[in-house]
C-alpha cells in the first residue's frame, strides 16, 4: 500500500489555550519534532512545517525538517496549508496530508492510511478517517465529532452532538445499543492540492460555525468526503498543559 503524498504540518505559535504549543518540550524534544517524526515514519515524500512564526521556522530547521513561512492572519491550518502549497508550486493533482502540529502520538500508518484512502477513489476531494465508538459516554461528549456515512463509507454529516440518535435508548437513557455502532471523527485530512484552491475561496458556511467544525463547509458547498475506519482512535493531541504532561508520560512508558 504506497501512493506519493506530502505533509504539511501546520504550527501556529499564537494558540489560545497554550501558548507557544509547538516549541513545549516533551520527553527533551519540542512538540513539532516528535510530530515531524510520525511524518518522517509514514515515508511522505515531503515534510513541510507551515508556520507564521520565525521561532518555529527556526527551530524546525534545525531539526533537519523543512519549513515556510506563512501569513498570520489565516482563519485555519487548512488555509495555511493552501498558502503553503502554492508557495512551493505544487502540482494540482498533489496528495497533501495535514497533520495537525499538536499531534505528537498520532500512528504513522494512519497517515499512509489516509493518503492511500483518497487516491483509491474518484468522488471525493478529501479524506478523512473515524473509528467506533464503545463507550456511552463518548457519544454524549461534544469534544468527540461523530460522523454519520452512506452505504458508500462518505460523509453525510459531522457533528458535537449524538448521532446517529438512538430514539428507541437515548430518550431515556445514555446506554448503547447492539445495533447502533456510532463512530468517532479523527481529525487528519488528505486532499489534493487543488481541491485546497477551491475551498480557501468558500466562504463559510452557517452549520460550520454553529457546530464550530470546519470539514462542515464542504459538505455545505456540495462535495464529497470519504471516510475510512480504522482500529481505534488515537490518543488524543495537546491542548493543555496536562496534555503536554500526559503525552510525555505516554511516551516514557512506551
Amino acid at each position: 500500500m504506497s501512493v506519493p503524498f506530502k505533509v504539511v504540518i501546520p504550527a501556529r505559535y499564537g494558540s489560545t489555550r497554550l501558548h507557544g504549543k509547538p516549541l513545549l518540550l516533551i520527553a527533551g524534544k519540542p512538540t513539532i519534532a516528535h510530530v515531524c517524526e510520525r511524518a518522517k515514519e509514514a515515508n511522505a515524500d515531503e515534510i513541510v512545517v507551515a508556520t507564521d512564526d520565525k521561532r518555529i521556522l527556526n527551530t524546525v530547521s534545525e531539526l533537519g525538517f523543512q519549513a515556510i513561512l506563512t501569513r498570520k492572519n489565516h482563519r485555519s491550518g487548512t488555509e495555511r496549508i493552501a498558502e503553503a502549497a502554492e508557495k512551493l508550486g505544487w502540482t494540482d493533482d498533489t496528495i497533501i496530508v495535514n497533520l495537525q502540529g499538536d499531534e505528537p502520538l498520532l500512528p504513522s500508518d494512519y497517515i499512509r492510511q489516509v493518503a492511500f484512502t483518497l487516491a483509491n477513489q474518484n468522488q471525493a476531494g478529501i479524506a478523512t478517517l473515524a473509528a467506533r465508538i464503545d463507550e456511552a459516554d463518548e457519544i454524549f461528549n461534544p469534544n468527540a465529532v461523530k460522523v454519520v456515512l452512506d452505504k458508500n463509507s462518505y460523509a453525510l454529516y459531522f457533528s458535537r452532538a449524538p448521532i446517529p440518535w438512538n430514539r428507541a435508548t437515548f430518550a431515556t437513557t445514555k446506554e448503547m445499543s447492539a445495533e447502533l455502532s456510532p463512530l468517532r471523527h479523527i481529525g487528519l485530512y488528505a486532499y489534493t492540492a487543488g481541491f485546497l484552491k477551491k475551498y480557501c475561496v468558500w466562504e463559510m458556511s452557517v452549520l460550520e460555525q454553529i457546530e464550530a467544525l470546519e470539514q462542515l463547509r464542504i459538505l455545505w458547498h456540495g462535495e464529497k468526503i470519504i471516510v475510512q475506519i480504522v482500529e481505534k482512535t488515537p490518543p488524543a493531541g495537546v491542548d493543555t498543559l496536562e496534555d503536554l504532561y500526559r503525552v510525555e508520560a505516554f511516551l516514557k512508558k512506551n
